[in-house]
């Protein structure tokens, strides 16, 4: 490392400064000599050349005399001849820079007083205004009364050393990186400008002191680590590392060994450091909203999502966490708790039973409720067992919370629950992201428990208003059903009927008015209505009621459209004609003529008495209703046993997407006949109720109407529909 530039001083005049004196004239040594000395000329020899050649000169002062003798490559050195120069100290004196003088002198008085070595480096001017540097070293010789009567030394330029010093200086002092220089004792012994401005120390504070002392936290730290092992190995080390407050930054520092001792190279890249920690805080926090919106969205009991909020939260905000809910009635309910520490999640669930019977009505936890904003209390042990039984409290104490943060739950116009979190003393403060993460989750969450019970109520009203205009059959030889479709709590248009002809036909409808809203639900029921209406007051079959159906549809501007199916079931008879499996044998028992037409519906099902299904296909198709054909409709026939079982079905039941429509049709026709083995002949509840859980799956995109009847004799008289 370049030293640095000795301090100028000023001029001044003080006592002869024995300054570096001049050249002393020697002649050329004897060669004739004994051989006992011609080993010390040549010695002296060898010195001699060595010198010249490395253009040092050598000087005399006689501190008797005055007398300062130069010799030629001295002068030389400071650009004189020997006639120039005066050959005293003054002489010598008027060579030297005035800001360097005064040093010289002193250093020089101080080698003669203690008779001791002499050291200085300082600036000459040359007679042609040039100024060169000029290292001088020598030794103040005592006489025989004990003090100094001469001094002798040399000197040589080292200007060109002073500028490659110089441009190393500059180098450093300009660079971008902090750099310091330590001995092998540990001491700075050099420190550049971004080096002070980093370390946040002046230079002066830092040269010769060691770094273990200024900056105690770098012991046993990873400074010290890679620092030692660079000097015991000799080899570079790289490395990033903390150092605490008061410097509060991340270093990337390196040290190289060398024969000065290590150098230091480094950089501050705190803001780096808390870019990729912020990056990484707001990646956990992503992936904390992605949890919980998953968990709220896959979920199908929303308050269990809203539940699991506690485990989420802990660790990522804090030790421990409670959930709250409010109910319709202005009530509070704890439904979930959660701590870091397992031996404490006993702890925390029971401070959760107990603490909001008896909580003060001015608690944080009512405070974040009424406002609907978030609540931070410090000191939260004593503050929050102050509002809460002594049970309470108790529990509360063992907890030992440092501080509370509570977020209430916010829906559209109320707020609904909130989450309480604890931090531990270990725990570090809520940021403002941290706190806005927080209040987006409880956001969402409230927002879901929302929805849910806007869901609830919506469907619930939905399917009393379905139920309501899908009146249950009065023939306990019918049974029927309908579900609205999971992902719409609205009416939809599938619907069923089932009454009795004044002709005393057992007549079943099943259809579908395209649509999941208000507006099918309305054309169902215009649809129902007229349907019934006509059959009953018409007497007339299928066919023609599909068709009279038809027209008022187009003559009254009902703007639907819609499947149906309408079968007739006649009386038992004695004795039928033979048909298809399941029909009714021949000569044996009694047989249930029925007749029907379809309107573009699916085809009704019928397990016969041994429990074989297959469809009952209409004979002519149709088109659906409401297209403004008036065409004439035709009917099917059939004859079926007497303890068979009819099944009518909307095509909710057995379609699925990706799966075509008659391989649902093949597998509910496989469940009415595992069905029909499982339930009793006259349990047609528990026969709808089976065939719906067996093909139901979680979420049904369409609503779904069901009319299962069983074909027996009747032993008491129906009511006309």
């Amino acid at each position: 490392m370049a030293a640095a530039p000795p301090p100028e001083g000023g001029d001044g005049d003080v006592a002869p400064s024995p300054v570096v004196p001049g050249p002393r004239a020697t002649r050329p040594p004897d060669l004739r000599r004994a051989p006992d000395d011609l080993d010390e000329t040549a010695r002296r020899t060898r010195h001699r050349l060595a010198v010249g050649a490395a253009g040092v000169g050598t000087f005399d002062w006689d501190l008797g005399t005055g007398a300062l003798d130069w010799d030629d490559a001295l002068l030389r050195v400071f650009g004189l001849t020997r006639a120039q120069f005066g050959g005293t100290i003054e002489a010598f004196d008027a060579c030297v820079h005035p800001a360097d003088r005064r040093r010289v002198q002193r250093a020089l008085a101080d080698a003669i007083a203690v008779c001791g070595e002499y050291a200085a480096e300082y600036r000459v001017v040359r007679p042609d205004g040039t100024t060169r540097w000029v290292q001088a070293r020598g030794q103040a010789l005592a006489g025989p009364a004990g003090g100094a009567e001469r001094v002798i030394g040399a000197a040589y330029d080292t200007t060109r050393e002073r500028a490659a010093h110089a441009r190393i200086d500059r180098v450093l002092e300009t660079m971008a990186s902090a750099f310091y220089l330590l001995d092998h004792e540990w001491r700075f012994t050099y420190v550049n400008a971004e080096a002070e401005r980093l370390l946040g120390r002046p230079r002066d504070e830092l040269l010769g002191g060691v770094v273990w002392d200024l900056f105690p936290a770098a012991n046993a730290s990873a400074f010290d680590e890679h620092y030692r092992a660079a000097v015991a190995t000799g080899e570079p080390h790289e490395f990033e590392a903390h150092y605490p407050a008061p410097l509060d930054g991340w270093y990337e520092v390196r040290a190289w060994p060398g024969p000065d001792g290590l150098s230091v190279y480094f950089h501050d890249v705190t803001a780096r450091h808390r870019a990729q920690e912020a990056a990484r805080a707001a990646e956990a926090r992503g992936r904390l909203l992605r949890a919980v919106s998953d968990d709220l969205a896959s979920v199908l009991d929303v308050e269990e999502a809203v539940a699991r909020l506690a485990r989420h939260l802990v660790p990522t905000f804090g030790s421990a966490c409670l959930v709250t809910l409010v109910d319709d009635h202005h009530r509070l309910r704890d439904i979930a708790s959660w701590h870091v520490d397992p031996a404490r999640r006993a702890t925390v669930e029971r401070y959760a039973s107990t603490r909001l019977r008896g909580m003060s009505p001015t608690s944080y936890l009512h405070q974040a409720l009424r406002s609907g904003t978030t609540v931070v209390v410090p000191d939260a042990t004593e503050r929050l067992a102050a509002v809460v039984s002594a049970e309470a409290g108790g529990l509360l104490r063992e907890l030992g919370p440092r501080t509370a943060c509570i977020a209430p739950l916010r829906a559209r116009h109320a707020t609904v629950g909130a989450v309480t979190l604890l931090l531990g003393a270990e725990d570090t403060d809520l940021s403002e992201e941290d706190l806005a993460t927080l209040e987006q989750l409880a956001d969402r969450a409230g927002l879901a428990l929302d929805n849910a019970r806007m869901y609830g109520e919506q469907r619930a009203i939905a399917e009393q208003l379905q139920r309501a205009l899908l009146a249950s059959p009065a023939d306990p030889l019918v049974a029927a059903r309908y579900l609205p479709a999971a992902r719409l709590a609205q009416v939809g248009g599938d619907w069923h009927d089932a009454f009795t002809t004044p002709a005393g036909e057992r007549l079943l409808v099943i259809g579908d008015v395209m649509g999941h809203d208000t507006q099918a639900a309305a054309a169902m029921g215009q649809v129902r209505t007229l349907l019934r209406g006509i059959a009953h007051t018409t007497g007339a079959g299928p066919a023609e009621v599909l068709e009279r159906l038809d027209a008022a549809m187009q003559d009254l501007h009902v703007g639907a459209v819609a499947t149906a199916l309408v079968l007739a079931v006649g009386a038992a008879r004695p004795g039928a004609d033979a048909g298809p499996a399941g029909a009714a044998p021949v000569g044996a028992g009694a047989g249930h003529p029925v007749r029907w037409a379809s309107a573009g519906h699916l085809p009704a099902l019928v397990v016969g008495p041994d429990g074989t299904a297959r469809q009952l296909r209409a004979t002519h198709g149709g088109i659906v209703l409401g297209l403004g054909s008036r065409s004439a409709r035709q009917e099917s026939h059939d004859v079926l046993a007497d303890g068979s079982t009819l099944v009518l079905y909307t095509d909710g039941l057995v379609e699925r997407r990706g799966t075509h429509l008659r391989d649902g049709i093949a597998r509910l026709t496989h469940v009415v006949e595992r069905t029909a083995a499982a339930v009793a002949p006259d349990d047609l509840e528990g026969f709808a109720d089976a065939v719906l859980a067996a093909m139901a799956v979680d979420e049904p995109e369409d609503d779904v109407a069901l009319v299962v009847t069983r074909l027996a004799r009747r032993t008491t008289p129906d009511p006309a529909g």
